[in-house]
């Protein structure tokens, strides 16, 4: 006896379009929101002391910088 889950006949769709268009502004606003908010966490984390987590939230933010550029609106 095995305990292997039955496979499904079609493969699962990861990382695939839905076919409907994506909203570029919201995307947009949403980056610029989530790189300000993570800037903000970085820097109460460095003047706490933390110098850790402090770079741990400037690398998202970077990620976030990053998406503002290659999103323009």
């Amino acid at each position: 006896m095995t305990n292997a889950m039955p496979r499904s006949s079609q493969p699962a769709r990861r990382n695939q379009s839905s076919g409907f268009p994506r909203p570029q502004a919201r995307n947009a606003q949403n980056a610029e929101r989530n790189y300000e908010r993570y800037l903000a966490l970085a820097r109460a984390e460095a003047l706490a002391g933390d110098r850790i987590v402090a770079e741990n939230y400037f690398q998202h933010a970077e990620h976030y910088f990053r998406s503002m550029g290659e999103n323009p609106n």
